[in-house]
């Protein structure tokens, strides 16, 4: 039987929630400490006939299930997620939201630390792929998201490659991040919106994926390690792609 329920643990985390959808919030449990610094969320389940409660440390751990709870828990229903339709996708473009889109990213702290920089660099639009060895958003990607988990919308495709076709033919620059072989920049999508697409963290893109890209692109480094954590390429192309472009817009 699926998991239901979804554990949200961290003080960032639970206030993300809470901003972007308090009445998702079916339980709320906490330490202490952390009881004198969510006074406005436990008021309002309270007001919602909702559970609230401080707990000692060892009932906390056992029900987060972790000890890397950040002294208080949070309990939702699973998010659903679902693919875009083709109608969002063109909106996408016509606003200039980027997107980030993950072919297989397998695992979920991984993952939590590339929603938490998308949505540093203002990212709205996940794509992960509905695929056995893709993480999704669970309990240790919204702990390492820290709050960005609710600042961004996760969407699910089962053809990665067919829907980054749909991004191109919205008027998308589709990046691909390579290990090797792209190429040693990635400038700006020269006023195209823009989609950074990141392989799996042993496999890299899968070979329709790369091929449905508008370009690849290499980190160049020094050599004498083969390439980034995916997490930390995400990094540094959000920056470029996203974060200095939007700068150089501004300015």
């Amino acid at each position: 039987m699926p998991q239901m329920e979804l554990k949200i643990c961290g003080l960032a985390a639970v206030r993300g929630q809470f901003a972007a959808d308090a009445g998702a919030i079916k339980r709320l449990y906490f330490d202490y400490d952390t009881g004198r610094k969510v006074g406005v969320i436990s008021k309002a389940l309270a007001q919602a006939r909702k559970v609230y409660r401080c707990v000692e440390p060892a009932e906390l751990e056992k029900i987060a299930g972790t000890v890397h709870h950040g002294g208080i828990v949070a309990v939702i229903e699973v998010p659903e997620w679902r693919a875009p339709p083709k109608e969002e996708i063109a909106d996408w473009g016509r606003r200039g939201e980027a997107v980030v889109v993950l072919d297989r990213i397998g695992n979920a702290h991984n993952l939590g630390a590339i929603v938490r920089t998308a949505a540093f660099f203002g990212v709205k639009h996940i794509v992960i792929a509905d695929d056995a060895a893709a993480a999704v958003p669970g309990e240790a990607a919204y702990r390492v998201a820290e709050g960005g988990m609710s600042q961004v919308t996760v969407w699910r495709v089962k053809n990665v490659g067919g829907f980054l076709r749909e991004l191109v033919a919205a008027g998308f620059d589709v990046v691909g991040a390579a290990t090797r072989g792209g190429r040693p920049e990635a400038k700006g999508a020269g006023g195209k919106r823009v989609a950074i697409v990141l392989g799996n963290e042993e496999h890299g893109l899968a070979e329709d994926v790369a091929r449905a890209c508008t370009r690849l692109v290499t980190i160049p480094g020094s050599g004498r390690v083969e390439s980034l954590n995916v997490s930390a390429a995400a990094a540094v192309l959000l920056w470029e792609l996203v974060g200095r472009a939007g700068r150089k817009g501004a300015g």
